[in-house]
């Protein structure tokens, strides 16, 4: 690495956001670096198989090289391997394609605590310049040209039909496009997909301008540090050397930013000296209340073979309502998946269904360790029950908040994350309405001759709020949609990390720009936000 070397940006991360970030800042003639600790990809066909093929979540099987695996405490000891995205494209090219926007909703309540840049209408362009809608681009509201390509396979399948009567059956309204910003109901899902291939973030953003002058990627470079001088931000510490540029922005993630934010001395004080870092700048905020969508399965036991769909998605069409009193804006979600668990694995670039997870699991170290305990068991058993298929359901508006937290100076060591699920009344009574929501789509007209039965959930214990309870906690699993972990907020928020112009508080130069600034994490999925918040970022930082 040459000495000289100097940058108008460095973005740290080449995620979803830091893709987006970095192709508009390109775009508007600056010169940036992007820095990736995972593989680098340059064109669409460089991707191995597994990260191309839409069919296939075998990427975000627990230490699997193209992921980084955590552990997750979602409740007292309730363990969790918590997967994101290593390599360009991040977790967007490992996941399972959901490019649902945030609800209206979600933006105005962003904008109501001090944030108005980031109102619905103030992102909605965002939105729209970010994709090119197969199904709706002509419509206002929606883009046609943008470099995401966004579909609604619907495909011929007894379930996807069993669902749609099912939901129409309890009087549940038909969304058909789930990114109109409308009211609430059951409908397909937009995907990033484009003939079967998971067209993440690198490939629309990065690849169209790979060998542009001013855009250089560097695959397998970890950053350490961000480097501050005279209370600015002026490069970042690799182990190659100091990487200097006139802004940083760490894109990281919501677990990798905020981990790099409290390596650098930039978080709550307390925790900094005890972990052995030297503080730079007292920041309560970085880690503090994160939030995320809990979720869990309510599996069921189909009547008769049915067909696996092939080059499409396991998750086509999704149900999102309001809890029962709750104003969320459809803060429960139920997703009927079209594959068992095993098929959805499938590693095609290894050729094995279940071996890689196997594998995985005979791994020592870190992977093995964060597998451990009850969480590693429902794995396995999800696996070798390879007939059950599965109603996934979701809190999108959890009450109750997690911390991640500095446990070592070495930045080897993963921080510590307690999710601290469920803590909150409010969110057990939401999750069990919507558990049993599941179990009642179950018994309709519509879904009844296809179940032959469910399959760990008794009807007496879904008859119980103890009972059920205790259920619950034992099937819980995280949807890995981590937000608000260096969160906005106006001057005078002590619990704000970056302005709404995501500039970190106290340190010049420096910006955050991933789900760690959500003030909470949308009411769907947080793939299109993250997008956007690239693109949003870019114009802030552009003048706009």
């Amino acid at each position: 690495m040459a000495a000289a070397e100097h940058w108008d940006v460095v973005v740290v991360g080449a995620g979803s956001a830091g893709c987006a970030l970095a192709a508009r800042l390109v775009d508007a003639g600056r010169r940036v670096l992007v820095l990736e600790a995972g593989a680098d990809h340059r064109a669409v066909d460089d991707f191995p198989a597994v990260l191309r093929d839409v069919a296939t979540l075998g990427a975000a099987t627990p230490g699997h090289p193209a992921n980084w695996t955590y552990t997750g405490l979602l409740a007292e000891d309730v363990r969790y391997p918590v997967v994101r995205g290593r390599g360009v494209g991040g977790s967007s090219a490992i996941n399972g394609t959901y490019f649902v926007r945030g609800t209206p909703a979600d933006f105005d309540g962003w904008a109501a605590e001090g944030n108005d840049l980031w109102s619905y209408d103030r992102v909605l362009p965002a939105f729209r310049r970010s994709e090119a809608d197969a199904d709706f681009g002509n419509r206002p509201g929606h883009g046609a040209d943008g470099p995401v390509p966004v579909t609604r396979p619907v495909p011929d399948h007894p379930v996807v039909d069993a669902f749609a009567a099912a939901c129409a059956e309890l009087g549940f309204r038909a969304e058909p496009d789930k990114n109109a910003g409308a009211e609430p109901g059951h409908g397909p899902i937009p995907v990033n997909v484009r003939d079967g291939v998971r067209m993440n973030a690198a490939m629309a953003y990065l690849s169209p301008r790979r060998g542009h002058p001013g855009l250089s990627v560097r695959g397998d470079t970890r950053v350490t540090g961000v480097v501050v001088e005279g209370g600015r931000a002026v490069g970042v510490r690799t182990a190659a050397g100091v990487v200097r540029a006139d802004e940083v922005v760490l894109a990281a993630g919501a677990v990798g930013s905020p981990h790099l934010l409290l390596l650098s001395g930039i978080g709550p004080a307390a925790q900094l000296r005890a972990a052995g870092v030297p503080v730079l700048v007292d920041l309560p905020g970085v880690g503090a209340e994160f939030s995320d969508h809990p979720d869990l399965y309510v599996t069921w036991q189909p009547r008769r073979r049915l067909p696996t769909p092939r080059g499409l998605p396991p998750l086509a069409t999704a149900l999102n309502t309001p809890a029962e009193g709750s104003p969320a804006h459809g803060d429960l979600e139920v997703m009927p998946w079209l594959k068992p668990f095993g098929k959805v694995l499938v590693d095609r670039s290894e050729g094995s269904a279940l071996g890689g997870v196997a594998e995985t699991l005979r791994h020592p170290g870190a992977v093995l360790r964060a597998l451990r305990g009850a969480s590693l068991h429902r794995l396995l058993d999800q696996a070798r029950r390879r007939d059950d298929l599965y109603l996934a359901v979701a809190l999108q508006q959890e009450d109750s908040r997690g911390s991640l937290t500095l446990t070592s100076a070495d930045p080897l060591v993963q921080p510590r994350l307690e999710y601290r699920y469920l803590t909150v009344g409010s969110d057990r009574r939401r999750m069990r309405e919507v558990v049993r929501l599941a179990a009642e789509l179950l018994r309709t007209p519509g879904f009844a001759p296809l179940v032959a039965g469910r399959t760990g959930l008794p009807d007496d214990v879904l008859a119980d709020d103890r009972e059920l309870d205790r259920w619950t906690r034992r099937h819980l699993a995280t949807a890995i949609h981590l937000a608000g972990t260096a969160r906005m907020g106006p001057d005078g928020d002590p619990g704000a990390v970056v302005d709404q112009r995501l500039r970190v508080r106290g340190v010049e130069g420096l910006r955050v720009v991933d789900t760690s600034v959500m003030p909470r994490v949308t009411s769907r999925g947080p793939a299109a936000t993250a997008v956007m918040i690239g693109e949003r970022a870019a114009e802030l930082m552009t003048g706009g």
